[in-house]
């Protein structure tokens, strides 16, 4: 495997706080996970980490890194994001995507109604979130939620999702 930096890079997770004494980080996947197993080598903290150890749990996972032993050197991990080249990933099965592969893509609604493009996709604790750019002179970024309510058609082939932005809050109900 390849030592350098990923040139066309996939997160394929993001490094929380260290896990106890010895070095151990916990890792949120961005996505099932399936690339956090041992003898990976992905690119977090500036250079490539084998992983050694991987356990999942209710939360994510825990993994022991190559070159992490204690506490205070996971703790320079923290907030990094472990990465792979594209090249490295496991093929896809049919109606599977990564999530940078939303990027590019076309916006409809379910009328059929064009919005945009997805412009970026970024990771909060609870989803990804997909920036919709308009296609208006003066363009203006919509964040949908990327859940099945929000985007219920990804259609990577075709070039385009089908989204549901949320509603506005209404003012009205905004307390004084």
């Amino acid at each position: 495997m390849e030592r350098s930096e990923p040139r066309n890079p996939i997160v394929i997770g993001f490094v929380g706080p260290p896990h106890g004494v010895r070095g151990t980080i916990r890792v949120r996947p961005a996505g099932t996970g399936r690339h956090l197993r041992e003898g990976v080598e992905p690119f977090v903290g500036g250079g490539r980490r084998r992983i050694l150890e991987s356990r999942e749990t209710g939360k994510g996972f825990l993994l022991d890194l190559e070159g992490v032993g204690n506490r205070e050197e996971a703790e320079v991990l923290r907030s990094e994001e472990l990465i792979l080249d594209r090249s490295e990933l496991d093929g896809t099965g049919e109606e599977e995507f990564y999530v940078q592969d939303l990027v590019g893509l076309a916006a409809f609604t379910e009328s059929g109604e064009r919005v945009g493009s997805v412009s970026e996709v970024f990771d909060t604790p609870a989803h990804e979130i997909l920036v919709i750019l308009s296609d208006a002179e003066e363009a203006t970024e919509t964040l949908v939620p990327f859940t099945l309510e929000h985007v219920p058609e990804v259609e990577v082939e075709e070039g385009k999702v089908v989204v549901r932005p949320p509603e506005p809050d209404d003012p009205r109900d905004t307390p004084e």
